[in-house]
């Protein structure tokens, strides 16, 4: 357990409370949690190192469609990267659960640099096929398994459980400031010099992040006690989820929307390459604009201080919906401008569900917790993005995006009514002061809004 963490060690909200349990007020500044100093190192490391993700996300895409044409490959690519995660994640949050955090993350992130390196020198010398780029991929997905749920873990190891939602709302915002500049960046190398330079720079921006861990200060991390190697512990671990609605209900949405909703490297591509004709320069502009919205949302998010549930449903829904609404969008200046609110939403779900997540979860359950978030929602990629690539391949970029949009709506309306049912709530539909008015209230109340004149 967190040293001096009387929330660590709170008991579970109730299911009616789960509407509530993060909302208690508590004003800080956009930026409270760099005043820490092991995580002020996490985050200069983390930005350049997200920035070279970026710079091969955008890449990797680019250079399998020139390879093959095909969004489908791209949806393909983008399978393998998290099939890793969908396979292994739940052991994964096991070991992060065992093994010391910052030991297990200079592991990963060198892991992650290799990888990078590899496949800068196979395109450098113009070896690279497009079964290179599946195994890299797939490597890459490896290390995440692992990687991903002692980042999120770490977290409240450096800052303590006060700090918790500016940190993850923070962490965000890193990587959607990289999203600005890492796919600009792309874009001007891969038309300049070509893709193998952006996965060079990939390789070598983990220098930071290693760096920064390195010379953290393990005498001010907030100890958490590693749990004991043992039998069950897998199974311990789903059913601790399986008995809190407010756990599980966020983790389903999200896995539908990462599934279905997050497919943007095959929408965005088809997009510049078969609506709009424009080019890499057009899909490095898509991804730059909704890197814009997802930095406002991350900030918006450090800003609010809370986790409610209700503004993860709604904000669900509301991505879904924008989404549709791009899918028709006649012209390529439209359809870029769209992009940002769908990042501002986007970015909600995930700081909104990752924050009540982890605020409600024990410490020594949250290796194991987050792992089935992250394997939920990077996970069912796998699954989502050959799908969604053959439905785009098949009836158009347009049908394709459309798709994706319907079910995270139909996703986020039930799971929203669910969480109503099972936390006692009802929906109301009225007019209150003139305005169209949807919430949910208490089911015993006997509230009734005004009727429409």
């Amino acid at each position: 357990m967190s040293t001096g963490s009387g929330a660590d060690s709170a008991p579970a909200p109730t299911t009616h409370d789960s509407q509530t349990a993060t909302d208690s007020p508590r004003k800080s500044s956009m930026f409270s949690s760099l005043k820490v100093r092991n995580y002020r190192l996490f985050f200069m490391g983390q930005v350049v190192s997200n920035t070279g993700t970026w710079m091969q996300r955008i890449a990797q895409d680019w250079l399998v469609l020139s390879l093959t044409g095909s969004s489908a490959a791209v949806g393909i690519t983008t399978a393998l990267q998290f099939l890793p995660m969908l396979l292994f994640g739940l052991y994964g949050g096991v070991l992060v659960d065992r093994l010391p955090k910052r030991p297990t993350l200079l592991c990963t992130q060198s892991a992650m640099a290799l990888t990078g390196l590899a496949l800068a020198a196979l395109t450098l010398t113009g070896h690279v096929q497009v079964w290179h780029v599946y195994v890299a991929a797939f490597a890459m997905g490896l290390a995440t398994v692992v990687d991903n749920p002692a980042r999120q873990s770490f977290v409240s190891e450096m800052v303590g459980p006060e700090q918790l939602q500016n940190a993850v709302s923070l962490n965000s915002a890193n990587f959607q400031s990289a999203r600005l500049i890492g796919p600009a960046v792309a874009g001007v190398m891969i038309t300049g010099a070509g893709t193998g330079w952006a996965f060079l720079a990939n390789g070598l921006s983990f220098a930071a992040p290693i760096t920064g861990l390195l010379l953290m200060r393990a005498r001010e991390l907030h100890v958490v006690e590693r749990t004991p190697r043992g039998k069950g512990q897998l199974r311990e671990g789903l059913r601790y989820v399986a008995g809190r609605p407010d756990l599980i209900w966020p983790i389903v949405l999200v896995g539908f929307i990462g599934t279905f909703g997050f497919n943007f490297p095959v929408w965005l591509s088809a997009y510049a390459d078969d609506v709009f004709r424009a080019g890499a320069g057009a899909y490095s502009l898509f991804n730059t604009v909704m890197a814009v919205g997802s930095l406002v949302g991350a900030l918006l998010a450090a800003r609010r201080g809370t986790a409610r549930l209700r503004v993860l449903i709604a904000a669900a829904a509301a991505f879904g919906a924008l989404e549709i609404v791009a899918a028709l969008a006649p012209q390529y200046w439209l359809f870029a401008l769209l992009m940002a609110p769908i990042g501002v939403f986007g970015l909600t779900v995930n700081v909104t569900a990752n924050t009540a997540v982890q605020m409600a979860t024990d410490p020594a359950m949250r290796g194991r917790v987050m792992s089935l978030f992250m394997m939920v929602f990077m996970g069912g990629t796998p699954l989502g993005a050959p799908l969604v690539g053959w439905v785009t391949d098949t009836w158009g970029a347009r049908i394709g995006f459309a798709f994706g949009g319907v079910i995270s709506l139909a996703a986020a309306v039930t799971i929203g009514l669910v969480l109503g049912r099972v936390g006692g709530l009802r929906l109301s539909v009225g007019w209150h002061r003139g305005h169209p008015q949807v919430r949910f209230v208490p089911r015993e109340s006997r509230e009734e809004l005004a009727p429409a004149a």
